[in-house]
């Protein structure tokens, strides 16, 4: 029989075992223990024993024999089994398409994980391949402008938990955070929506804001992005915040007899 004990160290090292999974965000970039270690504040010893039983059920692989991982196929066919069974992609994929083929941008809708934001749909226009995003794709909640929307969003209890939490994990960098962030607060309150530059990956912008979707009015973060080497801010923001707002009714509409908890 196995004990409460037992149940918990099963249940403890599961988790554990997915923080390592999402460590490996949106730039697709191969990880090494060290980086991880910082990703996931957990030990050198308990990543070391990780990453070797993920590579072992082929979850992460080593990069050319190295010392660095990247996801490997079980990893992925989690992910396809979710996009198949996901009734949330199926109403909103041709939608999200058309407005990234519209604009040339990258549209996501996004939900929390940890102090993080995960695109659960993502439909990218051909022409900005450049941007590399798809569903699953985990973004910083604090540097980017669908991180941001959603934080604004939140009961006023719930956003102050989660500032605290960013800035403390933000360190020495904390001011720098807690700046941007106000700046985001300010342009949402003034324009219905929020823009990054730069900030999470260079020449990408992002404009963000705040939704509520399905039965349960489930709070999420709806995105168009793109990758300009020289982007005219003022000229994207004529183009993109309208057909935002209108993408900002029709996601709902479309996801409204849908249960979309998280």
């Amino acid at each position: 029989m196995t004990s409460a004990s037992d149940s918990q160290n099963v249940t403890l090292t599961v988790e554990r075992g997915l923080e390592v999974l999402c460590a490996f965000r949106a730039e697709r970039a191969p990880l090494s223990n060290a980086e991880l270690v910082r990703r996931t504040g957990l030990s050198k010893a308990t990543v070391s024993r990780l990453t070797s039983t993920l590579i072992r059920i082929g979850y992460l692989r080593r990069v050319g024999g190295g010392r660095q991982f990247e996801l490997g196929p079980g990893s992925l066919s989690i992910g396809y089994a979710y996009l198949e069974a996901n009734p949330v992609t199926h109403r909103v994929n041709p939608f999200m398409q058309e407005l990234a083929d519209k604009l040339d941008v990258c549209v996501a809708l996004a939900v929390p994980h940890q102090l993080n934001m995960l695109y659960i749909a993502c439909r990218t226009s051909a022409r900005i391949a450049t941007l590399r995003l798809g569903v699953g794709t985990v973004l910083p909640m604090e540097s980017t402008s669908v991180g941001r929307a959603y934080l604004y969003a939140l009961p006023p209890d719930e956003r102050r938990a989660r500032m605290t939490a960013i800035l403390n994990a933000a360190g020495g960098a904390a001011a720098t955070v807690r700046n941007g962030i106000e700046v985001a607060f300010d342009d949402l309150r003034e324009s219905g929506v929020c823009m990054s530059v730069g900030e999470y990956q260079r020449n990408a912008y992002g404009i963000a804001l705040p939704i509520h979707v399905g039965r349960s009015r489930t709070l999420m973060a709806l995105s168009c992005g793109a990758v300009e080497l020289e982007p005219h801010m003022a000229a994207i923001r004529k183009k993109v915040i309208p057909a935002l707002k209108l993408a900002a009714h029709k996601v709902p509409e479309l996801l409204a007899d849908i249960d979309c908890e998280p």
